[in-house]
């Protein structure tokens, strides 16, 4: 097996976390949402998710660094980490075509 770098380790923790619909459906709701945070309740209710559910989701995208909860009385809010939403997505766009693309399409 290949030994890989920590970031590219972390990376692909990160795209795991993202590669399952309900929890891509949460991220999107998450980032659509008040940059203070979406309450889960409101994210249940937008994604008509079971509680149980979108608990064992939320949990892993804050494991994985894509979210953070902030509790405010009985309310759990959840707040994109947008850096770290960023530097993903930058990963993956990081010297693409060794830095020579002259096409308009490439990054």
């Amino acid at each position: 097996m290949a030994n890989f770098d920590l970031t590219h380790q972390l990376m692909a923790q990160r795209l795991k976390a993202l590669g399952h619909p309900g929890r891509l459906s949460i991220v999107r709701a998450v980032v659509q949402g008040p940059v203070e945070g979406t309450p889960a309740g409101d994210i249940q209710t937008q994604l008509g998710m079971p509680g149980s559910t979108l608990s064992h989701h939320l949990a892993d995208l804050a494991e994985a660094g894509l979210l953070v909860a902030t509790r405010q009385g009985t309310t759990i809010r959840y707040a994109a980490c947008f850096d770290q939403l960023r530097a993903l997505t930058d990963y993956l766009w990081q010297d693409c075509c060794g830095g020579g693309c002259r096409d308009p399409h490439c990054l």
